[in-house]
């Protein structure tokens, strides 16, 4: 037949948030065609050219988003630290219960003990709870090995999970988390380590997708994290940073100069931070989740952000001591109700922004023509509903690389 478009699937009965350009660009009564797992048709039902497709799914109503993408989860991880939930409601600080052995150190000490069975089955657990939240993407972090071996096994359980879910999983080496128990009161010898054993070795077995460090007092100096970072980008490794979560140490610009993909925390982020960040296209990844969890009062500088048009994700932060969560939709919410992005905001940020703060915005992120077909039907009828909602079970179905999974 003449002018007529070939789909292996052809999907339709809801209307749609594109969400192209991080703005909701909702069509009603959308359909979406799929070729060799990518999006080849967009628009109106009703405005279908001639077609043949394979399959045909009618979603029978909802609203369809891209699929959400967590850009910034530390799932893998041994044991778990709600003693030191406790301790933080009984007024002690995270910094103290970390110079007291807590913390990530306490996490180095369980994930070292732990198999690679035992923190696969744990991390399942943790990475079946965010696809059901409408996780289609997520990036996973080491950082609780701080030696070759342990983080050499974390990043192969991140890369293993990809191989038994249905999702894309991006894995960074946070090998700069924290000071080992072997480099005690040693902070440069184990940069030197990081920079001169680990990290060569990390990007000859091509377990890594990006390089991230924790530049705080309680971490490692910009000094340390830009030796760090030149040996990262001089193996072509991308890099990211933990920055201005605590404090005001001037890592945003660091990382912004060494082009990085994002910076993340930000509540002590200046303005010359943020010019920076503008100059070299880095993307702030804000974490109301470890925000609301310290208790933290100061907030990431959301105005200025957008007045020089910084891009703007929202993660997790899933991991066992600061932000214990396991939903993206919640930390959708909590952006909005505590940083006060606006809905259609917090959607971009767990959509496209957080697709380019994992340097995939070419393939994920929208649903434009081109791009894998990863989308969720939401039992919703507006999409601000998804920053609404504090809980629940919203999603209808789940499409990842145009192949139907249910809820």
């Amino acid at each position: 037949m003449k002018n007529c478009i070939t789909f292996d699937s052809l999907w339709y009965g809801f209307h749609l948030s594109t969400m192209e350009g991080g703005q909701y660009n909702n069509i009603k009564n959308a359909a979406i065609g799929v070729k060799n797992q990518r999006i080849n048709w967009i628009g109106k039902h009703d405005d279908l050219p001639h077609y043949n497709a394979l399959e045909e799914h009618n979603l029978g109503g909802g609203w369809v988003t891209p699929g959400l993408i967590d850009c910034h989860t530390h799932l893998v991880f041994g044991g778990e630290r709600a003693n030191e939930f406790e301790q933080r409601l009984n007024g002690v600080s995270y910094q103290k219960i970390s110079e007291n052995g807590g913390g990530i150190a306490s996490s180095v000490k369980a994930t070292r003990n732990e198999t690679c069975q035992q923190l696969t089955i744990s991390a399942t657990r943790r990475l079946i709870s965010l696809m059901k939240d409408g996780v289609t993407t997520l990036e996973i972090k080491s950082g609780y090995g701080l030696s070759l071996e342990h983080e050499v096994k974390m990043l192969q359980v991140a890369r293993s999970l990809a191989k038994d879910h249905p999702i894309d999983i991006k894995t960074t080496c946070l090998a700069a988390h924290a000071l080992p128990p072997e480099f005690k009161d040693r902070s440069n010898d184990y940069i030197d380590y990081l920079c001169t054993e680990l990290l060569p070795e990390i990007a000859k077995l091509g377990l890594a997708d990006a390089v991230d460090a924790f530049c705080e007092g309680i971490g490692f100096s910009t000094e340390q994290v830009e030796r760090y970072f030149k040996v990262a980008k001089s193996l072509g490794l991308p890099v990211k940073l933990h920055a201005e979560q605590l404090s005001s140490l001037g890592g945003a610009s660091l990382a912004s100069r060494y082009q990085a993909l994002s910076v993340d925390h930000l509540e002590y982020i200046t303005k010359a931070d943020v010019i920076s960040m503008a100059k070299h296209g880095t993307v702030a990844v804000l974490l109301p989740g470890a925000f609301y969890t310290l208790k933290e009062t100061q907030k990431p500088p959301i105005e200025l952000l957008r007045q020089f048009n910084i891009p703007m994700a929202v993660a997790t932060d899933s991991n066992p001591g600061t932000s214990p969560s396991l939903s993206l939709r919640l930390m959708m919410n909590m952006a909005c109700t505590l940083f006060n992005l606006t809905p259609e905001e917090a959607l971009a940020g767990a959509t496209i922004h957080a697709a380019k703060a994992l340097g995939i915005e070419a393939s994920h992120g929208e649903i434009s023509l081109g791009k894998i077909a990863d989308f969720i039907c939401w039992d919703v009828e507006s999409p601000a509903e998804l920053s609404y909602w504090l809980g629940g079970n919203l999603l209808k179905t789940r499409v990842k690389s145009g192949v139907r999974y249910c809820a």
